[in-house]
């Protein structure tokens, strides 16, 4: 079954907990100028007003950096999810220049990592550390139904908005 991490911007507060859980879930050394797989920032809109973000791999559905990968070391599974395997990588960085995200790093091994969803924790039967620790719930995991649902609510929700916008 597909599954997506689901990020709505509307509930975010750009607090980090999402990217310290990232770093403590995959021991990312921050003093080595090592960098989560997770960043939060905030951004200022033309009228001042705050957008915040929570931003990861995109687990890109026709993932470039997977075809752009030379030695198999980047897969898709099953739920959908973009997954490495460090023993296979051979440090050329054709994902890093594949993704338009820029998403790949590399560790001080010279390997790629990104952000696997934490897919072993999923294996457990666990959601993501960063949907676990998120406090407004701007980050969760859904199932491709649960996805649809919401994506179908929410153009509901901005289609009454524009009627009574209309109607004024």
């Amino acid at each position: 079954m597909k599954k997506y991490l689901f990020f709505d911007p509307e509930k975010c507060s750009a607090c980090g907990a999402c990217q310290l859980a990232c770093m403590d879930q995959n021991d990312v050394d921050a003093s080595t100028g090592a960098q989560p797989f997770r960043f939060t920032f905030t951004q200022e809109g033309r009228g001042g007003d705050l957008h915040f973000y929570s931003v990861s791999c995109m687990h890109c559905a026709d993932a470039p950096c997977v075809m752009g990968c030379p030695s198999g070391c980047l897969t898709k599974s099953e739920e959908g999810f973009t997954l490495y395997d460090t023993t296979r990588c051979i440090g050329c960085h054709s994902c890093a220049m594949a993704c338009p995200y820029g998403i790949p790093s590399f560790g001080p091994d010279g390997k790629m990592v990104k952000c696997d969803a934490c897919y072993e924790r999923q294996k457990a039967g666990l959601v993501p550390a960063c949907v676990k620790v998120c406090p407004t719930g701007a980050l969760t995991l859904l199932t491709e139904t649960e996805l649809k649902e919401r994506q179908q609510a929410r153009q509901r929700s901005r289609s009454q908005t524009m009627l009574k916008e209309f109607a004024v």
